[in-house]
């Protein structure tokens, strides 16, 4: 079997925290790049349209934006484990 290594990719993310500003500006960050998304009244979360279907973010998630503008949830362990932060 083969091994493979991850290349190293810049990606976009925010992180859902329990605010309902938040949650808003992150779903207003992916409706204008061109990604679909709901902000349900009754649940602290956000329910986004992913290339597999529709996935839900809930408190503690990041927000990515992939490599080809496409949005998808990610639980802080993983995005930790995956993902460092650049220098602007």
């Amino acid at each position: 079997m083969s091994k493979f290594r991850k290349k190293p990719v810049e990606v976009e993310a925010k992180q859902l925290i329990d605010d309902l500003g938040n949650h808003m500006g992150i779903a207003h960050w992916i409706h204008e790049n061109g990604g679909k998304v709901t902000v349900p009244g009754a649940e602290p979360c956000l329910y986004i349209e992913t290339l597999e279907g529709r996935m839900r973010a809930d408190i503690g998630d990041y927000v990515i934006r992939g490599v080809r503008g496409e949005f998808y949830p990610c639980k802080p362990d993983v995005f930790e484990a995956t993902y460092e932060r650049v220098s602007e």
